[in-house]
Parts: structure tokens; C-alpha cells; sequence
């Protein structure tokens, strides 16, 4: 599966631990993420990671895009809900598109959880988006 990984600057730190604690199931998986996010997971935890621009760069819109593409299969993206971010509109632009495309979405490490649960037993299918419907109506 290809999985994007994002967080906010107050939830890097959560993310990481997150990533390097379940680095075993994410090794069998292509990974993605945003600059600053990608680089510091890499450096905590070896794992080999494609890093886009940082989120407020147009990491998040260029993560978007490959989902728009049908080129992602999973986010996890911790977000920090209490503080505010310069680059929101990009952040809702992202959620909106995992929606769009029924691609699993993680905000929070519970979520998180259930998800590499499911990775870990092989529980996913990918399931197609709205798109076909929309585009025939």
C-alpha cells in the first residue's frame, strides 16, 4: 500500500514514536510524506520514505494530488486541532479529497492504531471513490 504520513509541528513527535514503534509493518509499505514530517521519520526510524514539500510548501496539496490520482491508499495525518495553521484551506482541501476517494484517513493516534491493525492482519481493500459516479452523472 502507499501511505502518506503528515503532522502538524505539536504532533511530529507523536507521529514519529508512532511510526519507529510499528516501523515492522510500515517497512512493507511505501511511504510517503511531507518534507519536514518525512525527513525527521527517516532520521528516528531508517525507513525509506518519498518526502514531498513541506505542508506549508504544498506538501499537503501535492500529497492531494496523488490521491486525486488514485496514487495513495492511506493517510495518517495528526493533526494539532488547537492550534491554528496558515495553511488550513490546504489541510481541509485534503480531507475533503480522502472523502472524495474513500481513502482511510487517520487524524488522531487511535485511529492510527485501528488502522495498522488492520494493516497488520491484512484487512484492507481498496474501495473506489466518487468519482466514477460524479463524472457519469
Amino acid at each position: 500500500m502507499k501511505i502518506a504520513l503528515i503532522a502538524h509541528d505539536k504532533k511530529k513527535t507523536e507521529l514519529i514514536d508512532f511510526v519507529s514503534e510499528n516501523r515492522n509493518v510500515f517497512s512493507d509499505h511505501e511511504l510517503f510524506a511531507t518534507g519536514t514530517t518525512g525527513r525527521r521519520i527517516i532520521s528516528a526510524s531508517g525507513l525509506s520514505i518519498h518526502c514531498f514539500q513541506s505542508g506549508p510548501l504544498g506538501g499537503d496539496q501535492e500529497i492531494g494530488a496523488s490521491i486525486a490520482r488514485g496514487e495513495m491508499d492511506l493517510v495518517i495525518f495528526f493533526r494539532d486541532p488547537l492550534t491554528a495553521q496558515p495553511h488550513e484551506p490546504d489541510v481541509s482541501a485534503l480531507v475533503r479529497l480522502c472523502d472524495v476517494y474513500s481513502v482511510p484517513l487517520a487524524t488522531n493516534i487511535s485511529t492510527a492504531m485501528l488502522l495498522v491493525e488492520a494493516l497488520k492482519r491484512g484487512d484492507f481493500e481498496k474501495v473506489e471513490g466518487n468519482r466514477p459516479s460524479y463524472e457519469n452523472r
